[in-house]
């Protein structure tokens, strides 16, 4: 990680990455459940097979990599008070990679295997973070980002007069 660019931040305990996972579950739930009933009204018949569980597939991978690209977090990172950080350096534009904006296309894409492999391990990916000296996950060494979690905004005082 680039200490000097990244001074201050520090990974989120892992306790947040899986709640702010659980909540990007329901999300994608629902996102699924409008594709295949939509699906099923157009066509009126079941839809099975391999080409669905592709498009639902495709359907996850364009959800997170807009997020992390645009945003820099999901719905669920947002409830959390989690961004998704670059460590790597700026590109030729100076945007993409900058603290508080968003991965690459690229980054989000190793992003995304990461998170695979790290779920096809049955979690080991994700408790990595306990035995990496910087607290990063496998989809975080991959893309070369970090999530880290942002303090609590203050309310603003109004003024009485």
């Amino acid at each position: 990680m680039n200490r000097e660019r990244n001074a201050g931040l520090h990974p989120a305990p892992l306790r947040y990455r899986l709640a702010a996972m659980a909540y990007d579950a329901l999300v994608v739930l629902a996102m699924w459940v409008v594709t295949v009933v939509g699906l099923v009204t157009v066509v009126g018949d079941v839809v099975v097979g391999a080409w669905m569980q592709s498009l639902l597939f495709v359907e996850l991978y364009a959800l997170l990599a807009f997020c992390w690209c645009n945003r820099g977090q999901t719905l669920g990172m947002a409830a959390w008070r989690l961004r998704l950080v670059s460590c790597a350096p700026l590109d030729s534009a100076g945007a993409a990679g900058a603290p508080g904006h968003g991965l690459s296309p690229g980054q989000a894409l190793r992003r995304f295997i990461g998170g695979l492999a790290s779920v096809a391990t049955l979690g080991f990916g994700f408790a990595w973070m306990w035995f990496d000296r910087e607290n990063r996950a496998w989809p975080d060494r991959f893309s070369n980002s970090v999530i880290v979690r942002e303090a609590p905004r203050r309310p603003k005082r109004r003024r009485r007069g």
